[in-house]
């Protein structure tokens, strides 16, 4: 019967997502995220403290340090670009799910996602310029960041970010983080908050809601 029922609410879902017309929600307030590609040391200590909340099996990674090394002798260089899902305010993933499993929180931008609705399709999967989306293939459905919103909720910073022992990774306002108006120590004064770094997909794509401190090998000419 449990079956049956599910089959129904998802039918239901599928029939109501249908008739909806896409309108991008416009949140009170966007959070986002900023990282600190110079101080990172790439300990990948929020990435294990993200999958240990999330209760994830090997494979998937909501968030993900990614190494960047390159250069010649005597300039060489590396280091670290770290992300997850960004919030987008134009988020890609959210008008290609088929159920309305993905949604966008009015109050403080957080894209979401009702694991309940999910029918493993993958098209935000595919859809998403981030790789934001991860496919859990022991749950055969797709999962992603949600910013940690239990926590958020109760006053709390994201896991990923309570780990960062470099204090390299923070979230908040993206407004304000994009104004390098927003208290954190993840920017230092002189330094200047971009919102894109090489190997970064266009933030034209979907707006999203996260700033870099660039490693100045890693800074996109403008």
């Amino acid at each position: 019967m449990a079956k049956i029922k599910d089959r129904a609410t998802l039918k239901a879902a599928i029939k109501r997502r249908k008739k909806a017309v896409y309108t991008p929600v416009v949140p009170e307030q966007q959070l986002g995220f900023i990282h600190n590609n110079v101080d990172c040391i790439g300990c990948r200590a929020c990435e294990i403290a993200c999958k240990d909340k999330n209760g994830l099996p090997p494979g998937p990674r909501f968030r993900r340090v990614q190494y960047v090394e390159g250069g010649t002798f005597p300039d060489v260089f590396a280091y670290k670009v770290n992300v997850s899902c960004n919030h987008c305010a134009e988020p890609a993933c959210l008008p290609t799910c088929p159920t309305g499993a993905i949604w966008k929180r009015p109050d403080n931008g957080v894209v979401d996602i009702d694991s309940t609705l999910c029918i493993g399709c993958r098209r935000c999967e595919a859809a998403c310029p981030y790789g934001a989306p991860q496919w859990d293939p022991e749950a055969q459905i797709v999962k992603k960041c949600n910013l940690c919103i239990d926590e958020l909720e109760a006053g709390r910073k994201p896991y990923c970010v309570m780990a960062c022992m470099m204090r390299v990774l923070d979230v908040g306002p993206i407004d304000l983080l994009r104004l390098h108006q927003y208290e954190t120590k993840a920017i230092a004064p002189h330094e200047e908050p971009v919102r894109a770094v090489k190997n970064f997909a266009d933030p034209e794509l979907t707006n999203p809601s996260i700033v870099f401190v660039a490693h100045s090998k890693g800074k996109v000419e403008k």
